[in-house]
């Protein structure tokens, strides 16, 4: 393999490597970015990384006067403060950004992976017990999490409040107005329509909230009703046939604010202005929110896009209920599934009176989660 080696280029506001990149090819660093992300004691602190300056702090007009390898290090000086740093090869290998934009509209996030009906029978599946004693049971369930937005729970004691050891594996409960946790089972003059035997379409929770919990967690204590199966359904798969089947309905509802709305016990008045597809700047897919019973009157589409729109909203509508889209199963006391709310659609299938049906159900948020397994990662 070619030798890497260093010089500057543009009179020395850009560092170019030779033959550094994983395929062989040059990579190119600012020198703005190099001194605003060097990773010397003085820019950051060596016990937590975090960043010891601003940029106010560094001349706008930073350049490099030197830049040379040693030891698979490149040893870099900046003018005019004179301040000198080292970067390993491997790390600006691994932070590079001079290559051309990978993603465009529709594209998953890094390691997420669509699915449909055909994954009925390989939901990422393991046991509370497993998941509490860690290691690589725990960041295998948590990586299918990320990769799938979806996963099931096993061998959980069909108690009350066994829903909390769940997600103390990951992270911390999010309490809202509906409480620490809530219960879904019927309820005489319901707040909420899952508080009810009714079906309910698949749905994404609590879409008037910003920002929207971003994990939920459904505990099944009882379940000897005659239906009430559960459902879960894929958004990004949803958006990502939307977007196959025509772009311009794709661009209408990820170019355009939705706006969801709650009021339904006292002292509650929640509201949010959002796209039911959001995307980042490079079109990454980063959210659904997509909730009938929760939807408000959607007054941020041009009139011209309106018709449009609405054609839109009704296509994504039916493709959630379509039956190959859609992954059922039915929950006997002592499981539980998780689900990305920001991802995966969830429903229900209508129940009757014969029997009884108790779930109990709470919200986490997603990054604990990533947190948690990036740390597993990094010890296994």
């Amino acid at each position: 393999m070619p030798e890497i080696s260093a010089t500057l280029d543009e009179a020395g506001h850009v560092l170019r490597l030779a033959n550094a990149s994983a395929e062989g090819g040059d990579l190119r660093f600012h020198a703005i970015w190099l001194r605003d992300n060097a990773l010397d004691p003085a820019t950051r602190d060596p016990g937590n990384g975090q960043r010891l300056i601003t940029l106010g702090d560094i001349p706008e007009e930073t350049h490099l006067t030197e830049a040379r390898i040693e030891a698979g290090q490149v040893l870099c000086r900046f003018a005019p403060d004179g301040h000198a740093c080292a970067f390993p090869i491997a790390w600006l290998r691994d932070h590079a950004y001079d290559h051309a934009p990978a993603r465009g509209p529709g594209a998953l996030p890094e390691g997420a992976e669509t699915w449909d009906s055909s994954f009925n029978g390989d939901v990422p599946t393991e046991a509370l017990p497993a998941l509490q004693s860690g290691g690589v049971a725990l960041h295998t369930w948590l990586d299918g999490v990320r990769r799938y937005g979806v996963a099931r729970v096993s061998d959980m004691p069909a108690v009350p409040g066994t829903l909390f050891d769940l997600v103390a594996t990951f992270g911390h409960v999010r309490e809202t107005n509906y409480g620490r946790h809530f219960e879904v089972r019927t309820e005489v003059n319901p707040t909420n329509l899952a508080y009810t035997g009714l079906g309910l379409q698949a749905h994404t929770d609590n879409p008037y909230r910003d920002p929207v919990p971003t994990l939920q967690v459904l505990a099944c204590l009882e379940n000897s009703a005659e239906g009430g199966e559960n459902m879960v359904v894929d958004g990004f798969a949803v958006a990502q046939r939307l977007l196959t089947e025509g772009p311009r309905g794709f661009a209408l509802l990820s170019g355009h604010t939705a706006r969801f709305a709650y009021a339904g016990s006292g002292g509650v008045n929640l509201k949010s202005r959002r796209p039911m597809i959001e995307l980042a700047p490079d079109g990454t897919l980063q959210a659904i929110r997509f909730n009938a019973r929760s939807a408000a009157p959607i007054t941020d589409v041009p009139f011209a896009d309106m018709q449009d729109y609405y054609a839109a909203y009704r296509r994504f509508s039916m493709l959630v209920d379509a039956p190959e889209m859609q992954v059922s199963f039915k929950l006997s006391p002592g499981e539980a599934f998780i689900v990305d709310n920001t991802r995966v659609l969830h429903a229900r299938r209508g129940y009757s009176g014969a029997g009884s049906r108790w779930l109990q159900g709470c919200y986490a948020d997603k990054d604990g989660l990533l947190s948690r397994l990036a740390v597993l990662e990094a010890e296994i």
